[in-house]
């Protein structure tokens, strides 16, 4: 006799999955450890404290939960294409940001968007190095590639056109879940690459330049992305 599936998600993925949805849904202050313990399916209403402690642990755990794939994904295209252009550093850095809002039952993108409505940047400060790592390549080769766009406006640029992929991809993950018709992957993710490359590569006009030259020194722009 075959023996009956045993669900492979363990309480705490199920808790952070539960969690990623919610605060996607309602933002930071719209669920609480109690709902998320609910929605996760566990009678125990304390089950998010035993295993996390707080909702700043659980949100730093989502972010590990799904950066380590998705920072694999970046580095294996990394090591397929062997970018040296801006637009292959985009497509590598990016196009799995966009690939995330297609998986069934994720809702990371719209998380992640809800965290940089609420200005949280400080998670960032909690995270392993390592995850860290692939949009720190990212911002250097990158801005490297930028060196006609005086700081600190290539770091603006940058930070500014990861937060664009990432709002893009909330929306068209947000979509999805209503089962409302969508582009084709392929031209959704190719149209928004021809628009952040643009942006970046863009000229900088003088009326900046010289807005620049009369502003105060200002520290490097930071956008919370995964």
């Amino acid at each position: 006799m075959a023996s009956s599936s045993v669900s492979s998600v363990s309480v705490k993925e199920q808790i952070i999955l539960a969690a990623e949805r919610l605060l996607a849904e309602h933002g930071l202050d719209g669920a609480s450890l109690r709902q998320i313990s609910a929605a996760a399916g566990n009678g125990n209403n304390t089950a998010v404290q035993y295993h996390f402690g707080s909702k700043q642990t659980l949100i730093q755990a989502i972010f590990e939960y799904r950066l380590r794939d998705l920072n694999a994904r970046r580095d294996a295209l990394v090591d397929e294409r062997r970018p040296r252009d801006v637009r292959s550093w985009v497509a590598c850095h990016v196009v799995p940001v966009l690939e995330q809002g297609e998986r069934d039952g994720s809702r990371y993108l719209s998380f992640v968007a809800k965290l940089q409505q609420h200005g949280r940047r400080d998670v960032l400060d909690r995270l392993a190095p390592e995850l860290l790592a692939p949009t720190t390549r990212f911002r250097t080769e990158v801005g490297a590639l930028l060196a006609g766009v005086p700081e600190p406006l290539r770091g603006h640029r940058i930070a500014r056109a990861t937060a664009f992929a990432v709002h893009a991809g909330a929306e068209r993950e947000q979509s999805r879940a209503r089962a409302e018709q969508v582009l084709p992957f392929a031209a959704h993710a190719g149209d928004l690459l021809d628009g952040i490359v643009g942006f970046l590569q863009a000229p900088v006009s003088p009326a900046t330049l010289t807005a620049l030259d009369t502003a105060p020194p200002h520290a490097e722009a930071l956008s919370l992305h995964p």
